[in-house]
């Protein structure tokens, strides 16, 4: 349990955000490929929504427009809301500051788990069932956690940059420093920087894998074990703060 309330303390180090980062990545990785199995849409790529707006206005499939509208407001929701939480909980001092959007996005997780069924059959004014917003919501509060948190060093679903980081070290690899170049001037790579990319490529890989694969072969209920994991990193600083709370009361 300390390691786990290490990893969500307000008192951040480089260990922890990318620790912490990648198991993030593995869980957005799982929730964006089972959410595909679930609703036929990749709720974390808000490029694919943007353009989807844009082609669907020109063509007039206002339908369309409503979908990639909606899932745009709540992914901006979502990270608006870890802005607000994590904001108040600075100026309360609270231990668990990072752990508030997470518990938020571990009940919600929950929810899609054991009510994603019948929310599925939920309409909504953006011609999308509630499961997509839902989805896309999570997503965005969950990105801006890391983001946040490591000053936008690391993302967990914007797989884009983190590609186009990757490349840019790789380049620097390859790069040729010809002799005689002062060591000022010549071109390195950040090799750390290099294998943290990697890793959080290879970590939302493999849990696309596995989040396909958990509600190809067991349904939304899959998501029960992520959920309880975010419970798990969420929870020990934020009972530390209740009983200091306490504490303070007596």
């Amino acid at each position: 349990m300390r390691v786990l309330r290490h990893l969500t303390t307000r008192h951040r180090t480089l260990a922890s955000n990318r620790t912490l980062g990648l198991m993030l990545a593995f869980n957005a990785g799982a929730m964006n490929a089972g959410g595909f199995m679930a609703v036929h849409m990749y709720t974390s790529h808000m490029t694919g929504f943007l353009a989807t707006l844009a082609d669907s206005l020109v063509i007039g499939e206002f339908a369309l427009v409503l979908a990639a509208v909606g899932a745009l407001w709540a992914f901006m929701s979502g990270a608006g809301t870890t802005a607000i939480l994590v904001n108040w909980a600075r100026q309360q001092h609270l231990e668990g500051t990072w752990a508030l959007p997470l518990l938020l996005e571990a009940v919600l997780m929950l929810m899609f788990g054991l009510l994603g069924a019948a929310l599925q059959q939920w309409p909504t004014p953006f011609a999308v069932p509630l499961t997509v917003l839902l989805l896309a919501f999570m997503m965005g509060l969950q990105n801006a956690v890391v983001t946040k948190m490591s000053s936008a060093q690391i993302r967990t679903t914007h797989m884009t940059g983190v590609v186009t980081d990757l490349g840019i070290e790789l380049g620097k690899m390859l790069y040729w420093n010809r002799r005689g170049t002062p060591p000022a001037a010549g071109v390195r790579a950040n090799h750390g920087r290099a294998r943290l990319f990697a890793s959080l490529l290879g970590l939302f890989l493999v849990g696309g894998v596995v989040g396909a694969a958990g509600f190809k072969h067991v349904g939304f209920v899959w998501v029960v074990p992520q959920a309880a994991l975010l419970l798990a990193l969420s929870l020990p600083p934020l009972l530390a703060d209740l009983r200091r709370t306490a504490r303070l009361r007596d």
